[in-house]
């Protein structure tokens, strides 16, 4: 499990990057795209997750709460 952690984490942090960046705005198709395409591997990597998570992190990634997500996986 601690590789799918990593990989969500690194996911989460992609996303993040993502939104922040202000010349990727500039092409709005663009950016959806690669958001969209973030997300999908956010969720991918969710599925993967066994059942016995932190039930706060699933809670999170439920919510799509990413920035939340990925501070508790920082503790």
């Amino acid at each position: 499990m601690e590789k799918e952690l990593t990989e969500l984490a690194a996911a989460l942090r992609e996303r993040l990057a993502i939104i922040a960046d202000e010349e990727s705005r500039r092409d709005p198709v663009q950016h959806t795209d690669r958001l969209r395409e973030a997300s999908e591997r956010i969720e991918r990597i969710e599925q993967r997750l066994p059942p016995t998570i932190d039930p706060q992190l699933r809670h999170f990634l439920q919510r799509r709460s990413y920035s939340k997500a990925l501070e508790l996986l920082a503790m």
